[in-house]
């Protein structure tokens, strides 16, 4: 790239897609442009740019570039490409399976399943569904309504008398006969409308069922009947949404410190089909608008199979840059107008609430997943040059309004994540309202006597949430109980507190900066964040029950009982400061005297 200027020059203003290639001529970054000359050429301008693309520009050392007819050419060949290169500077939605459809096969009784891959079987799909949990349920629902039948041709041809599942009612045995090709068709007809969205159909015919069965006094059939009625009416009450043209996907999107999910919820036919969560791999300091417009052309374009399932409306938390080329391209590519909508009123607001609602449901579960708690415990270890692995992490940190209602929360971790049973809360008391130095210095010594005198197992490592100060009030704390062994680590907030900006603070070492998307940053904000979630909770229940503390409870006389029958008996606080010194007297147990007492407490005279 040193003769960049003229590189730039030969370059066309047509549309296209451009490779930044590294020094082993690896692919680092693909990208779409409109303009190819106007798009390269921006990356070596001096306008501001983000880190990203700072960091990107020194890496790259050539580039390719393919010009294409049209815009939506360039972002279907965009699309292909990151899915062949991988690029590390790109966004990737790394969970690229096929979706699984259900199946219901060709055959004189035919069976229910779940399946994936080219649908080349004679048979009726429905589908492609989100997640195959969603097709587990469903099958296993439909399974129980109606009687179909699952197994396998072979197993079917070879049964000589009905298995397990017809003894428990899950199935109709039609494998020896126990039901009439013509009622068993029935119930398939019936399971077919259900899943093409049309329940009310299938409710009124089965209805109508119900009614001829009883009229002909065949009463267990009606039973039959109004169970699967009333199963069906549950269904709908769980999954139903209203739309307008019933029709639509929904995307979410929570994230934290470089690590974000992304949760599709589809919903055809005015139901809730399945959701589905992905954690696409995230540059450094990707925007949000970047995410979401990677995951649309990767997710509906990556597979030209299930092409034809993309809904005529995608709801979007945001306004994109590049939203009308979005459209335009996968208008081409299914053959009907695809819109994207970004507006938050109405039904489509409450969609897209359910939808980031689950994000953050998906990415908190993902954060706190005991699946790599283990590296990232050995992330740890690596950070702070420990000879083995660490057992138990201890991290502290303050909470108080204005120095009111002081609480220290320590959260207890260790290689399987989470040890909420050795959480513990301090209230904290006898220091100037908002010194967090003394509340730290205190909460330490109170914990670490406590653990001495217990003989209790000491923590590997102890997090603080602060600065020097709170370490250099942490390692006093630990030279005045000798307990030089434990290793400290204070986690400071970066610049505006914004998650991924965070200072490490290590004794004699200088202050360490991680990359947002570091594994062991993660760690730390993991733990540090439950530290403060835990000490928040204490602090506003310490400060909430002070503040409903009362008046009764500091009356000699008063205990827990008599003041539940004053209360029941006039009804809450305001009923007994009302009451007059004959009425007080009227409560079972509440004497003269202690009448007096109350009414002289509530009315602050003297009786």
């Amino acid at each position: 790239m040193q003769n960049i200027k003229q590189f730039l020059s030969n370059l066309s203003h047509h549309p296209g897609v451009y490779q930044m290639l590294g020094e082993r001529g690896e692919v680092l970054y693909v990208g779409k442009a409109k303009d190819l000359k106007k798009r390269i050429s921006s990356y070596f301008n001096k306008q501001g740019k983000d880190l990203k693309t700072l960091s990107l520009v020194e890496n790259i050392k050539d580039i390719n570039f393919i010009v294409t007819r049209n815009e939506n050419e360039a972002v279907l060949l965009e699309c292909n490409l990151i899915k062949k290169h991988r690029p590390r500077y790109n966004i990737l939605l790394r969970d690229d399976k096929s979706y699984p459809y259900i199946y219901i096969s060709d055959h004189e009784y035919p069976r229910i399943d779940i399946y994936r891959g080219a649908r080349k079987k004679n048979g009726w799909y429905f589908g492609p569904y989100p997640h195959a949990a969603t097709v587990r349920e469903t099958i296993s629902l439909l399974q129980k309504i109606f009687l179909l039948r699952t197994c396998r041709d072979p197993y079917y041809d070879a049964r000589t008398r009905p298995c397990l599942l017809y003894q428990i009612g899950r199935c109709s045995a039609p494998c020896v006969n126990l039901i009439s090709e013509t009622d068993y068709a029935h119930g398939v007809n019936l399971a077919r409308l259900f899943l093409e969205g049309k329940s009310d159909q299938v409710i009124s015919e089965l209805q109508n069922s119900m009614e001829a069965a009883s009229h002909a006094m065949k009463y267990e059939l009606a039973a039959l009947y109004r169970n699967q009625i009333t199963r069906l009416r549950q269904i709908q009450e769980k999954q139903y949404v209203s739309i307008d043209e019933g029709n639509a996907d929904v995307i979410g999107l929570a994230g934290h410190a470089g690590v974000v999910c992304v949760q599709l919820l589809s919903i055809r036919a005015g139901q809730v089909q399945g959701s589905r969560s992905y954690f696409p791999s995230i540059p450094a300091y990707s925007s949000d608008e970047e995410i979401i417009s990677a995951f649309l052309t990767q997710h509906y374009l990556h597979d030209t199979t299930h092409i034809e399932t993309i809904p005529r409306r995608i709801v979007i938390g945001m306004e994109l840059p590049d939203q009308s080329l979005i459209e335009n391209v996968l208008s081409e590519v299914v053959r009907h107008k695809v819109e994207l909508l970004h507006g938050a009123r109405g039904e489509k607001r409450k969609w897209l609430e359910m939808a980031t609602l689950s994000a953050k449901e998906s990415f908190a579960a993902q954060a706190f997943s005991k699946m790599n708690m283990r590296d990232r415990v050995i992330a740890l270890q690596q950070l702070l040059g420990l000879a083995t692995i660490p057992q138990r992490i201890e991290c502290f940190d303050i909470s108080h309004s204005m120095g009111e209602a002081t609480v220290a929360s320590c959260v207890v971790f260790d290689q399987q994540g989470a040890v909420k049973s050795a959480y513990r809360k301090f209230n904290i008391t006898g220091i100037t309202g908002g010194d967090d130095v003394a509340a730290m210095h205190q909460v330490l010594l109170r914990r670490f006597k406590r653990l001495q005198k217990e003989q209790a197992a000491l923590p590997d490592i102890v997090i603080i949430d602060g600065g020097m100060t709170q370490l250099a009030t942490a390692r006093k704390v630990m030279h005045e109980l000798n307990l030089q062994e434990i290793n400290l680590l204070a986690v400071s907030k970066g610049e505006g507190r914004k998650p991924g900006f965070e200072t490490l603070h290590i004794e004699n070492n200088p202050p360490i900066h991680l990359p947002a998307d570091s594994l062991v940053l993660h760690f730390i904000q993991q733990i540090r964040d439950e530290a403060h979630r835990f000490a928040i909770t204490g602090h506003r229940n310490r400060r909430d029950k002070a503040r409903r503390h009362s008046t009764l409870e500091n009356i000699a006389g008063i205990g827990a009982k008599r003041r539940r029958d004053l209360l029941r008996y006039f009804g809450g606080i305001q009923g007994i400061a009302r009451a007059s010194l004959d009425e007080l007297t009227k409560v079972p147990g509440i004497s003269r005297s202690l009448a007096e007492r109350i009414f002289a407490a509530l009315h602050d005279t003297t009786v």
